[in-house]
């Protein structure tokens, strides 16, 4: 019984699990925690377990299409700078030429 394993040689190349690469797998992971926390929590609570199964499966697969298509629009960096060009501001104002004198 022999299994054949493949070694990943990539040197500065991102890490990849079934076509998700870098931070989305880590999405993908919190939002598992969290639907199962939601289930547990649901069916400690009493409410029936066909609706907390119905309700856990249609909000993992709206997690697995969502990050999935996050990855495919954005890519391995995309998403973080789309977040960190929502931080820029759009405008500068001045009300003194000093700082441009001191320099």
């Amino acid at each position: 019984m022999s299994s054949v394993y493949k070694i990943n040689k990539g040197i500065n190349k991102p890490i990849e699990f079934k076509g998700l690469k870098a931070q989305y797998i880590a999405y993908l992971a919190i939002g598992l925690v969290v639907l199962l926390i939601l289930f547990a929590a649901l069916y400690i609570i009493g409410v029936n377990m066909f609706f907390c199964l119905g309700l856990t499966g249609v909000l993992g697969t709206g997690l697995f299409v969502g990050v999935y298509k996050l990855n495919d629009t954005y890519g391995q960096y995309g998403l973080l700078k789309k977040m960190a060009r929502r931080s820029l501001p759009t405008h500068l104002k001045m009300t003194s030429r000093k700082v441009f004198l001191d320099l």
